[in-house]
């Protein structure tokens, strides 16, 4: 059994003539979180629809648990977990209906309670879907995507319209998911939540991979070295890139004193995300496929 879940070589996906996903490659591994980060019109939403079988490639290799995507059928289907950006649910079911309907389609689903009390709906599971709030209704994803039991979860912007509390109670059910050896792929605008969860990450703009690596890794050493700030005797802001932040710092007391306004600052994910985005941005449209979803049909 090999330990790449999804392998991707060479991916491409062309519109006419505007190319949404440029040559990518990468690999996700059993039971890891992989985070796959980049601005809106970056290509992200292309890949994971082709990953998850509703978009079909230009050109590439792409197997995903083992399967080319555009020739997976019902078995495999349900060996995935999928939480698009947005969902048409039938508004009239309730919370628990939809759960136990979404349930009798896979061969060895979860509990429904266990679910619902998961994401935190128990006092929502007699109510409508059409009812639920946003938040809510992002719940109702999630415990739609989650199950089946899946061996692999994709999660599209999982907590957009959660608040701060609800967020980090998620985090601890996808942390739970991955103690039971289930394989993420998470895209999120909330650099914190993949800092919190990820194993790795790829940064992918304009259609290209420009950095893939351990969450603590990502963007290279350059990227991590921390800054020293410091208000000079005139009042001017100075600051010094250094890895020995501690040496600088001693210097600057032995020059005169701990001046006003010292810190030490180390880069976030954030920082470095950004970092690479100005980097590598080509003022390019955005793609105008990331809008489009899975109900949209391309010939087979």
């Amino acid at each position: 059994m090999t330990d790449s879940v999804i392998t991707v070589r060479d991916l491409r996906k062309d519109y006419g003539g505007f190319t949404a996903v440029d040559g990518i490659s990468f690999d996700i591994r059993r039971g890891e979180t992989f985070a796959l980060l980049g601005p809106n019109g970056a290509g992200k939403s292309t890949t994971i629809e082709i990953l998850e079988g509703y978009r079909h490639r230009t050109s590439g290799d792409v197997r995903v648990l083992g399967v080319d995507p555009q020739r997976g059928g019902l078995e495999w289907k349900a060996r995935l977990g999928i939480v698009l950006q947005s969902t048409g649910e039938a508004g009239n079911f309730t919370v628990r209906e939809l759960l136990t309907e979404f349930a009798g389609y896979y061969p060895n689903p979860r509990d429904v309670d266990e679910v619902i009390a998961a994401v935190g709906l128990e006092t929502k599971q007699r109510a409508r879907a059409g009812k639920l709030s946003g938040g809510q209704q992002r719940r109702l994803d999630v415990a739609l995507g989650i199950i089946g039991r899946p061996e692999l979860l994709f999660l599209d912007e999982p907590t957009t319209g959660f608040d701060p509390e609800a967020r980090r109670q998620f985090w601890g059910l996808i942390r739970t998911l991955k103690a039971e050896g289930t394989t993420i792929l998470l895209t999120t605008h909330y650099l914190d939540e993949a800092a919190q969860l990820g194993d790795r990450a790829a940064v992918i703009t304009n259609g290209v991979i420009v950095a893939i690596g351990p969450i603590d890794e990502i963007g290279g050493s350059d990227a991590r070295t921390p800054k020293v700030r410091w208000l000079d005797s005139q009042g001017v802001r100075q600051e010094r890139r250094t890895t020995t932040p501690g040496a600088v710092v001693s210097a600057l007391h032995e020059a005169g004193g701990e001046p006003d306004g010292l810190e030490v600052v180390r880069p976030t994910l954030e920082d470095i995300y950004l970092g690479l985005i100005r980097e590598h941005s080509a003022d390019a449209d955005e793609d105008p496929t990331d809008d489009l979803r899975a109900d949209v049909k391309e010939p087979a």
